[in-house]
């Protein structure tokens, strides 16, 4: 049985973490990106078809591709930060399930006529599942993240997967958040507004 988190965890992956837009001239090494993700791929999904696909955009040459597929507010703040993650899914994800699940067979369901939408429903909501678990590792290993959706995603995926198999969903600015920039915290809704007990 799981062991609740102290404060001092929550903190760091929830409740003091914050989103980022400026960030300081700190640079992410390759070793930490690779740790962040070794961490996140253990989140569930379904079947554990792990369908999200990562392009860590660092260098300066990838960043200018980048740059002109953004809408004019977040040009800034990518191009400031270390790395800018393009968290994506994998269209074929299933050609991976005989390595990931016990049903080898099962794989079958997602290229059945008539299985499209299902499948790319499932990609989608499964990948955005580990997208969220990328967070809260960065977080966890010491990383901030500047999560968005303001960018061109056709564009993205002509430039970044020009063979159509992988396809973007949002990009996660990575770094070391500059606290000085940060705005007062924002509001959340409460239990009751959010949830029932039925």
């Amino acid at each position: 049985m799981s062991e609740p988190l102290g404060k001092a965890a929550l903190d760091t992956i929830f409740q003091e973490a914050r989103t980022y837009a400026a960030w300081l001239p700190k640079p992410v090494e390759d070793d930490l990106l690779r740790k962040v993700y070794d961490v996140a791929k253990f989140g569930p999904t379904s079947a554990n078809t792990m369908p999200m696909r990562v392009v860590f955009v660092k260098s300066q040459a990838a960043k200018e591709r980048l740059k002109p597929l953004l809408m004019p507010g977040n040009v800034d703040k990518t191009m400031a930060a270390p790395v800018c993650a393009i968290v994506a899914f994998d269209t074929l994800f299933h050609e991976f399930i005989p390595k990931l699940w016990f049903d080898p067979s099962f794989a079958q369901l997602f290229t059945k006529p008539g299985m499209e939408e299902f499948t790319k429903a499932h990609a989608f909501r499964n990948g955005s599942l580990q997208g969220a678990y990328l967070i809260i590792a960065a977080r966890a290993m010491g990383l901030d993240c500047g999560p968005m959706s303001g960018f061109d995603n056709a564009k993205v995926d002509a430039e970044f997967f020009p063979d159509g198999r992988w396809k973007s969903n949002f990009l996660l600015n990575l770094g070391y958040g500059d606290p000085s920039a940060l705005k007062p915290r924002s509001p959340r809704l409460g239990f009751d507004e959010a949830c029932k007990i039925v």
